[in-house]
């Protein structure tokens, strides 16, 4: 994968529609991945709560997040 935009990045992005955090675990970022994987599964557990039915909104838009990090992800970012 050589950065934004590349192909393997696609398939990532593409993986994180199904499952989130899996585009991470296949750039191989193992923390990111089990961050976005429990989040996003908390969140939609909450959510099919009565009582915190609004859960879901957030457990979306971390999905959504999850997705579109897998996308731009870029290897050799700078720090500024």
């Amino acid at each position: 994968m050589s950065g934004q935009g590349s192909g393997g990045n696609v398939i990532a992005a593409l993986c994180n529609v199904f499952i989130p955090g899996l585009g991470q675990l296949v750039q191989g970022r193992i923390f990111m991945a089990l961050f976005f994987f429990v989040t996003v599964f908390v969140s939609y557990a909450l959510g099919a709560t009565v009582i915190l039915f609004f859960m879901w909104l957030v457990g979306g838009i971390l999905h959504l997040w999850s997705i579109i990090d897998a996308a731009r992800f870029s290897r050799f970012r700078s720090v500024l």
